[in-house]
């Protein structure tokens, strides 16, 4: 079982589990029977965050995690998303009022419970004001079907705004050693205001494990085919960033992507990660990096192996990036 942390005044389980994968992004949906076990050796691990979002899937990972969550919702801190729209000039934003009372509906409606633990903001949208956004995310929180509040993917200045209207429990955004660009201006601000820190994407998108070696080995539906730090050229050089880490890690006696994570667990008690997997096996693997402990020499060590400015390539191409950091 791992320990527990804060974000906000929100208890949940060190390290969280992020859905994604189970119904989109990282090739051929998975087994939904596997990832029910996941879910629920999650659980059994003390893993009690678990992360979704309305446009995972198109409602279906909602769908799966409800039916994962049976029977068991009050071990469950359930998080999920709403402000992504998907059509077919690409990912688009909404933040308008009357939209985040529907979402919130037809989120409740697919995950079959009454309320949601934190409901996130999922990319803010530049053409409304975050304080009509939050005004209609404060009014979800006054009749109860949503109890904490978070944002993702936000500037400093927007978490401030947000947090004005209504206090943000967490901030969700990436956060890797191969993804630092928080740290100057969104991680302070957020301690300031003492809001929790849930780093998505910890492992680099699966790359930091080391298993990604080539992308001709991804599946064709696999979305990071089109992220720039996978293109030829990068991904030959970020390469030789994880043959840095496996080395470290190798000494430890533990997994290139377990020190990573244990990397961003190390960043703060206010810091819970949510790795994404489908299967029991990464999962454990996952978990066990919550207990890993790095002295101050271990992390110099790894962020000398790992320095931010040797990344390869941007996170997103422009049609994503577009969409971060407002």
């Amino acid at each position: 079982m791992i320990g527990t942390r804060k974000l906000g005044e929100l208890e949940v389980g060190a390290q969280g589990l992020g859905c994604m994968g189970m119904s989109q992004a990282y090739g051929v949906r998975g087994d939904d029977a596997e990832s029910i076990a996941t879910i629920h050796r999650a659980l059994e691990l003390g893993v009690t965050l678990l992360d979704t979002a309305d446009v995972y899937g198109a409602g279906a990972n909602e769908e799966l995690v409800g039916r994962a969550i049976a029977g068991k919702r009050d071990q469950v801190v359930l998080a999920t998303k709403f402000g992504i729209v998907l059509g077919a000039e690409g990912q688009q934003v909404r933040g308008d009022a009357a939209y985040v009372r529907q979402c919130a509906e037809d989120s409740l409606r697919r995950l079959g419970v009454d309320h949601i633990d934190l409901y996130y903001q999922h990319r803010v949208d530049p053409a409304v004001p975050v304080e009509e956004t939050w005004g209609a995310l404060s009014e979800l929180v006054a009749e109860g079907k949503v109890r904490h509040l978070g944002i993702s993917e936000a500037s400093a200045e927007t978490i401030r705004r947000a947090h004005a209207v209504h206090p943000v429990t967490a901030l969700q955004s990436e956060w890797s050693l191969w993804t630092r660009g928080i740290e100057d201006e969104v991680v302070p601000a957020c301690r300031e205001l003492g809001i929790g820190i849930v780093p998505f994407s910890p492992l680099g998108r699966g790359f930091l494990t080391g298993s990604i070696t080539k992308v001709d080995e991804l599946p064709s539906d696999d979305m990071r085919r089109n992220l720039p730090r996978f293109a030829e050229g990068n991904l030959d050089r970020n390469l030789r960033i994880v043959e840095a880490l496996r080395k470290l890690a190798a000494e430890k006696g533990v997994t290139a992507g377990q020190l990573a994570l244990a990397w961003v667990q190390s960043r703060g008690v206010d810091v819970v990660p949510i790795p994404g997997t489908k299967r029991r096996k990464y999962l454990e693997e996952n978990v066990a990096a919550a207990a890993l402990e790095l002295s101050e020499a271990d992390i110099r060590s790894i962020e000398a192996a790992v320095p931010a400015e040797a990344v390869a390539g941007e996170r997103y191409p422009a049609a994503l990036a577009r969409n971060v950091g407002k």
